[in-house]
């Protein structure tokens, strides 16, 4: 079973790991978190978590998951926060910014399986949500498109384990809002699952169209299939394509070898652009022409990714995001190995800002990791 630590005790934490001794420097608003810091509060909710009857009852694994998630889930409330003109101190989008932060952390310094690590981040990136959901224009999309992501049921529990680790006279209102949070997922069939899709088409055509009923499927079939492979710089992503997705069932859009057709360097930013331009011309011709083919890049980030997306579906395509990864060692032993070395700083800096692809963005998303 992985732990994130099996010494549990604050000294310890604080000893072993930077990101700990940076919460007892980081203040926290006296109206919302009278008990003071966010090493104070970060304690204050491990235990209250502890004490949750719903957290005893889980199984070894997730009890750890939610732990560590606990531990996380304001470390970056050290580089949110301000003090405003009239003294109120804010950490405005410390949850997202603490997302990649936990990422870095499980993948870098504490060597964590693919899919606890992930649970742990989306748990750190919604951590909030059960306290605004009924707040936002569209609630069922909300929480509809949070499932996909993060199991509602181990969102609530963290959500309560953080209003009762803190002082502040809104208590009782705020687990009063997360009780309506669980609420209102059971009654929408997001409660600890995914919201329940008939299929991958009714999935993307919900999630696409601002006016669509979640329960509508659609009876048009994707009209060419489209493969977007991501992964960081060495993870192995020529090997994975070669191996699964062969000419002339595929046709095979690699920016590496545009880039080499081109005379073009990876470190030319003005060239980059010329390349993606390139290949975006071939895949238009693939789509127009009803031909599969798989786009062999790193398409590390939400945005990057989305780009190809957007244009694919235009094309009444179905798309499958292939991710790869390896353990962080093994990462720069093979970009080593690589004919076009990525330098060691343009690693790190692609490291910290990796967004793990998922059900959100595409038909189908393979996660292929060692």
């Amino acid at each position: 079973m992985w732990t994130i630590t099996e010494n549990r005790s604050w000294p310890y934490l604080e000893q072993t790991y930077d990101w700990v001794r940076d919460m007892q420097e980081v203040p926290q608003d006296p109206i919302h978190h009278g008990e003071g810091n966010v090493a104070i509060h970060t304690q204050m909710v491990l235990a209250a978590l502890q004490e949750q009857p719903a957290y005893q009852a889980l199984s070894a694994q997730d009890k750890e998951i939610l732990w560590a998630a606990a531990l996380l889930h304001d470390v970056e409330k050290r580089s949110t926060t301000v003090t405003g003109p009239d003294g109120r101190i804010t950490s405005a989008g410390h949850a997202r910014k603490g997302e990649g932060t936990a990422r870095q952390i499980l993948y870098r310094e504490i060597p964590t399986p693919f899919h606890i690590r992930e649970q742990i981040t989306q748990l750190v990136k919604y951590h909030s949500l059960p306290l605004w959901l009924l707040e936002k224009r569209d609630p069922l999309r909300t929480i509809i498109h949070a499932s996909l992501q993060v199991n509602t049921q181990h969102l609530a529990l963290l959500a309560r384990a953080d209003m009762i680790g803190r002082i502040a006279p809104d208590t009782a209102e705020l687990l009063y809002r997360i009780d309506c949070f669980e609420e209102y997922c059971k009654e929408h069939q997001c409660w600890g699952s995914p919201w329940p899709f008939e299929n991958a088409q009714a999935r993307m055509h919900y999630l696409r169209k601002g006016d669509a009923a979640p329960g509508y499927v659609p009876y048009k079939a994707p009209a060419v299939q489209v493969v977007i492979m991501s992964g960081l710089p060495g993870a192995g992503k020529d090997t994975y394509v070669q191996q699964h997705y062969r000419q002339p069932e595929w046709e095979i859009i690699s920016l590496d070898d545009i880039r080499r057709q081109m005379k073009i360097s990876p470190a030319d930013r003005s060239g980059t652009g010329k390349v993606v331009q390139a290949a975006k011309e071939q895949a238009r011709g693939y789509l127009r022409n009803k031909r599969s083919f798989v786009w062999n890049a790193t398409n590390t980030t939400h945005q990057m990714r989305e780009q190809l997306i957007a244009l694919c579906m235009q094309y009444d395509a179905g798309v499958t995001v292939v991710y790869v990864e390896v353990p962080y060692k093994e990462l720069f032993r093979q970009n080593g190995n690589r004919e076009a070395t990525v330098p060691y700083n343009a690693m790190q800096k692609l490291i910290s800002k990796l967004e793990i692809p998922d059900l959100t963005e595409a038909h189908e998303v393979i996660y292929h990791v060692r």
